[in-house]
């Protein structure tokens, strides 16, 4: 019996080298050298070899590789046995272990190429070899020898020669045989000239392939090329800045190819993280074709596909997007693979809760109820079932859109489902019950479903956040204060919510120093700025009318933190609205010192700079003030600083200023509607008519007319122009009515095709002359405007 021990920990077996050694020297121990150093574990194989297969073996070393093991006759204690040595007559099939159990197990490698084994051994005991095989993928005869082998030629050494001449089987020479065969020094004998000549691909032995190298380095090693999760994570995160950056109307090939540039592996994880991020940075439009493009994906093969719509439910979710939410809900149910489970019945719910879709919100508690209206093919999931009941989750958001709906009757309803189900109701169930109660004005109710609550289990800060809120509604701000101190003796952490509006309610009762204590508790547990808190005290504060506590915060907040644009815009509309125009003209005039002090990008972040309602609000207050020489300062600021002329905010201010005897705002007003190449409004053509014609200058009273015509020329008529020389008849003299009238007949007949809104100034100016003094200058006029009309029509008929 012949132990062979082989040390390793690689998945490769190196079997027929290894094979033929043993059996070529059962008694002796063999030294094999080998190039490669690799580490293995001891794995030791015992072997019962029959002395009639060794002679068999050593008759035919190299035809016998092939099958590794022999049939195991013990017959005494030195291990030797009898047996034919015919090895192909009778073929070994594989290993007998003590159970008689065969393993079948191949051990011939797939290489064409001569394996190149060099080991060195001891003998252990009688029959026991140990291999400490550092360099393993060994050499296994190839296909092509033991083709040659068959036709009678056998390896020996450096020669082929003839199967049937006697070889010497001595341990010596058959060490002498595999030294040649591996060949040390890794240059190719002269064997392979008969490779060549025999018409084989070449087999050059100089070559040592990338599996037998050496693994201690690290540069002979082929490994699969692969990132990190951290670099993974950082490529999706590129990938969802630079889809979130591109035009939300970019086509589609071009919106593949960003995504195939980002040269990810997209499998469920990745495709998930994707869709978060673009939901973090609020571009549901995104989501939603990222769902699409991986709808048109025949390639991409997801294994839980209903993860991914799952992550964009709640993307949309977060987003308020209640309409997008539900049609990919109803997506999800036309396959079984994506049919909603109870996380996407839980977010569809609380979507369409917060948006107060009631209506949907039944009916997605309906199908959650029924069996897919779609047959599906189940295969072996035959007892497939996706029915669920609603759960606590699905009630309360049922609760929130009763809020929305101001329902009460649906809160009564969503308890007796819960008490049908013998589902005990949370303390954030009775907190929305009590919400439903507040927004339906029914404050004993909400002061009745607390006391419920008080028995049952512990209010939690969202109930206390209520009742402080019923409290304030009914002037008890005593009370309301109360139950703060409640809550907080009973060791409750209140909410940043709960403080917040117990604040408001104190400036809303003209109690602002008390309001201002609650800010430390604020800033604990809060998460937005404090900016944020001061400015919502402020506007409670303004609110309630108590407009002297809200400038008193607005300064407390300046030592605190920096008061930001929503601040000042609150606090000046706040003085305008209480007609202090002198506290809002400094107010305003200190932010317009910030604009003459940006030099850099972080000026614009740490300076408050006006803006757009900044700049109405203010306009608004000189017009109500009748401040016009004000006006005509702030209205070219408000051009200056990149803002544009709005007629339905700004037309009806410019036209009274006009009026006033302010013309600045109104030839502004002109020139930046040329520049913006926009049509003057009819209202401000006409204001600038009068107001040339007003100082005798016709001609460019004229040329507002003819540079400026509108397509609707309805308020051109004869009529409207009428009234207008009545209106404004103290405005300027008759005399300059006839010179208008000249001038426009002038250009009626220079024109070939005449200006219609000239021919019904012309008519208009001719009747109010007749009309009004008889004179010989009127008539002689009129008689002009008569002689041109009548050649112009003589003209015409040639």
């Amino acid at each position: 019996m012949v132990v062979i021990a082989f040390e390793f920990n690689s998945n490769f077996t190196a079997s027929s080298s290894f094979h033929y050694a043993a059996n070529s020297f059962s008694s002796r121990p063999f030294f094999v050298s080998h190039a490669p150093k690799l580490n293995f574990s001891p794995v030791i194989v015992s072997i019962k070899v029959s002395e009639t297969a060794k002679k068999g073996y050593e008759g035919n070393p190299v035809r016998n590789f092939k099958r590794i093991g022999t049939k195991i006759d013990k017959k005494d204690d030195e291990g030797s046995s009898t047996g034919n040595g015919n090895a192909r007559g009778k073929p070994n099939k594989g290993f007998r272990d003590e159970r008689n159990q065969h393993r079948s197990r191949s051990l011939e490698p797939r290489s064409d190429d001569c394996g190149l084994i060099k080991s060195q051994g001891e003998i252990i005991g009688d029959n026991v070899i140990r291999a400490n095989f550092n360099g393993v993928h060994g050499g296994s005869v190839t296909r092509r020898e033991r083709d040659h082998s068959r036709k009678g030629k056998t390896l020996s050494g450096d020669n082929f020669v003839d199967r049937k001449e006697a070889m010497d089987t001595s341990p010596g020479n058959r060490y002498g045989e595999i030294q040649s065969l591996t060949n040390t020094n890794g240059r190719s004998n002269g064997n392979t000239k008969r490779f060549h000549n025999r018409g084989h691909e070449s087999d050059n032995l100089e070559v040592d392939r990338a599996a037998f190298k050496n693994l201690e380095d690290p540069t002979n090693v082929v490994t699969k090329a692969h990132f990190s999760h951290k670099e993974m994570e950082d490529r999706i995160q590129k990938l969802a800045k630079q889809l979130n950056g591109v035009d939300i109307d970019l086509p589609e090939w071009m919106f593949s190819k960003m995504i195939r540039s980002a040269k990810l592996k997209f499998n469920d994880y990745s495709i998930r993280r994707l869709i978060t991020i673009l939901g973090n940075l609020g571009n549901w439009q995104r989501v939603i074709q990222v769902i699409e493009w991986l709808q048109m994906r025949e390639r991409f093969q997801s294994h839980k596909p209903r993860h991914v719509y799952n992550a964009a439910l709640d993307a949309l979710g977060k987003l308020r997007r209640p309409v997008e939410a539900l049609n990919l809900f109803h997506a999800m149910q036309q396959q079984m693979s994506t049919y909603p489970d109870l996380v996407a019945y839980h977010s569809i719910a609380v979507t369409l809760g917060q948006a107060g879709h009631m209506k949907q919100l039944f009916d997605v508690i309906d199908i959650m109820r029924s069996p897919p209206k779609k047959k599906f093919n189940k295969g072996i999931f035959e007892n497939w079932d996706p029915r669920l009941e609603p759960d606590i989750i699905v009630y309360n958001a049922v609760l929130n859109a009763c809020i929305k709906g101001k329902q009460w009757e649906g809160a009564f309803w969503v308890l007796q489902q819960l008490k049908k189900q013998n589902i005990q109701p949370s303390a954030a169930t009775y907190g929305l019950v009590m919400e439903v109660m507040f927004s339906c004005g029914k404050y004993n109710l909400v002061h009745d479903f607390f006391r419920k609550l008080q028995k049952s289990s512990i209010p939690n800060p969202l109930t206390y956040r209520v009742l402080v809120n019923t409290f304030w509604k009914e002037g008890k701000i005593d009370e309301a204060v109360s139950s703060v101190n409640e809550m907080e003796r009973r060791g409750i952490v209140g909410s940043a919510s709960l403080y917040y509006d117990l604040a408001r309610c104190l400036c809303a009762a003209g109690r602002s120093q008390e309001a201002l204590m609650q800010i430390d508790k604020i800033c604990k547990v809060a998460s937005k700025p404090l900016v944020v808190t001061y400015t919502g005290l402020m506007q409670a504060s303004l609110d309630s009318g108590n407009i002297q506590d809200g400038a008193y915060i607005f300064e407390k907040m300046k030592e605190s933190c920096a008061p930001n644009l929503v601040s000042y815009n609150i606090m000046l509309k706040a003085y305008v609205k209480h007609g202090m125009f002198q506290e809002a003209k400094e107010l305003f005039e200190r932010m317009l010192v910030n604009t003459n002090n940006l030099s850099n990008k972080d000026d614009y972040k740490m300076r408050v700079i006006p803006d757009i309602y900044t700049f109405n609000t203010m306009l608004d207050a000189c017009a109500a003030e009748k401040k016009w020489d004000y006006f005509d300062y702030v209205y070219p600021r408000m051009l200056y600083h990149g803002y544009h002329f709005n007629p339905k905010r700004h037309l009806r201010m410019i036209l009274e200023a006009s009026r006033a005897g302010k013309e600045e705002p109104l030839e502004i007003t002109w020139k930046h509607l040329a520049a913006t190449d926009r049509t003057p409004p009819v209202s401000l053509i006409k204001e600038r008519f009068c107001t040339k014609l007003e100082k005798d200058d016709y001609v460019v009273a004229l040329k507002c007319i003819t540079s400026n015509t509108p397509k609707d020329l309805q308020p051109f008529s004869k009529l409207l122009w009428l009234n207008l020389f009545k209106e404004n008849s103290q405005r300027f003299h008759k005399d300059t009515l006839v010179r208008l009238m000249n001038a426009a007949s002038n250009v009626i007949s220079n024109n070939s095709v005449p200006n219609p809104a000239l021919v019904c100034l012309v008519q208009s100016c001719k009747e109010l002359c007749f009309d009004t003094h008889q004179n010989v200058a009127y008539m002689d006029s009129a008689s002009n405007v008569f002689a041109l009309e009548n050649k112009r029509v003589v003209t015409n008929s040639r």
